[in-house]
């Protein structure tokens, strides 16, 4: 019995070194059949990279056509501004101009001022309200506002002010040749934004003798004919000006 036992002891320490080389045997083959696929996924990885689309993103779009349509228009138009005389006319002040001017560029107006015995005059004026269509046959004829209807004109605002007291303030329609008030208020420096104050009555409902006066008041002050002539053909040549540049920065804009 301890014979049998001792070959069986000895059967076994035989044995387990080559189960040991076949375990050993086994993984090294699930290795290499690991590695083998692992090697063939690869390759065919890179055999399908050519036939794989690639896609590549740029931060930076191309402008649409209707800029590119609408740049040219502005420079064509731009082209036409600069043809005219009026963009870069100098505008020689009349001698006896009463007023000092102001004139800011990329502004729509202008100011004038000037002092008089005392009071401080200003003066607003406006872009050209500009008429080229010819009278409608259908006006009356002889109607004074059928008329001004077919006339350029400028509107102004006229400021007389005396120290830190009440000022008049007139609006005025400057017709070729010819003066028109509109309307007349009292402004009080003490009155505020919020407050609606009565400015009077409508300036063509006061009495004739007292819209005459007010009319040579202002005459006497600058605001007539010879001034606001002089200031019509100024504004026409501003506008064009001020055309021209805002269509500079059009361009500009739509090129950035």
């Amino acid at each position: 019995m301890a014979a049998f036992t001792s070959i069986i002891r000895k059967s076994a320490s035989s044995l387990a070194p080559l189960a040991y080389r076949v375990a050993r045997s086994q993984r090294n083959h699930q290795s290499l059949v690991v590695a083998a696929i692992n090697h063939a996924n690869i390759s065919r990885t890179h055999a399908l990279a050519p036939l794989v689309p690639t896609f590549h993103f740029s931060s930076e779009s191309k402008k649409p056509n209707s800029d590119e349509s609408l740049l040219r228009v502005i420079e064509s138009e731009i082209q036409c501004a600069t043809e005219t005389d009026d963009h870069d006319r100098v505008d020689e002040v009349p001698n006896g101009f009463p007023f000092e001017i102001q004139d800011n560029p990329g502004l729509q107006t202008i100011t004038l001022k000037r002092k008089y015995q005392g009071e401080d005059i200003q003066v607003e004026v406006h872009m050209p309200d500009l008429v080229t269509g010819e009278q409608n046959d259908d006006d009356d004829n002889g109607d004074e506002d059928s008329e001004k209807s077919v006339q350029s004109s400028i509107p102004l605002v006229v400021n007389v002010s005396k120290k830190d007291g009440p000022s008049l303030e007139f609006s005025v329609t400057a017709y070729p040749d010819e003066i028109a008030i509109e309307a007349l208020s009292v402004k009080h420096p003490e009155n505020s934004d919020d407050q609606i104050a009565y400015e009077g009555p409508d300036f063509h409902d006061l009495d004739e003798n007292l819209q005459k006066s007010f009319h040579k008041y202002l005459e006497i002050r600058g605001i007539k004919p010879s001034t606001t002539n002089f200031l019509h053909e100024y504004m026409i040549n501003k506008d064009s000006r001020e055309y021209l540049v805002w269509l500079q920065k059009l361009k500009k804009f739509v090129e950035a």
